[in-house]
């Protein structure tokens, strides 16, 4: 399918002569592409509040772009899924560039531990932890230490000629 992208999908129900102007309804869908985001908008909406696609309207649809896609941030992704036995809620911490590519790692991950498929697992909510405080998971909290360095144990150091009177040591 692609990678995932945030979309913001506002839709309502027909006006009606009971209500004029219905009431309007946001989310923010992460898909591969736009005709994914508005059926999963509606796939939320029937089980919310009962709004069938045939009873309803969208307004808009728009993709979200990241403010900072350069920038290393931290998030931790609420989901649902139906597994075999039953359906679990699951909180989940991911370190990534995007709110779209943390929803992705978490889509992959669940996928490999637990054999969720994408149409099995709801995205509840993401949200971006601010403060090394929020981080509750180990896997990434060792990655917020100040000052962290990743040694190299076997560097090969770069010599003049082809032959040299000793040989070089590559551990330090």
């Amino acid at each position: 399918m692609g990678r995932l992208s945030e979309y913001q999908v506002v839709g309502r129900k027909l006006p009606s002569a009971d209500a004029a102007e219905p009431k309007l309804y946001r989310m923010r869908i992460f898909a591969p592409n736009e005709v994914v985001a508005r059926s999963r908008f509606w796939y939320y909406l029937r089980k919310l509040r009962k709004v069938k696609k045939t009873a309803g309207e969208l307004v808009a649809i728009n993709k979200i772009s990241e403010k900072r896609p350069l920038k290393v941030k931290n998030f931790g992704i609420w989901i649902r899924y139906d597994s075999r036995s039953g359906t679990h809620n699951m909180y989940r911490e991911y370190r990534e560039l995007t709110r779209a590519d943390a929803v992705h790692t978490c889509y992959q991950d669940m996928a490999a531990r637990h054999r969720a498929r994408f149409s099995s697992i709801q995205i509840l909510r993401v949200a971006e932890l601010k403060s090394t405080s929020d981080v509750r998971r180990a896997h990434l909290k060792q990655l917020l230490t100040p000052k962290l360095r990743f040694p190299l144990p076997h560097r090969v150091t770069k010599t003049r000629g082809t032959f040299s009177a000793t040989r070089p040591s590559t551990f330090y």
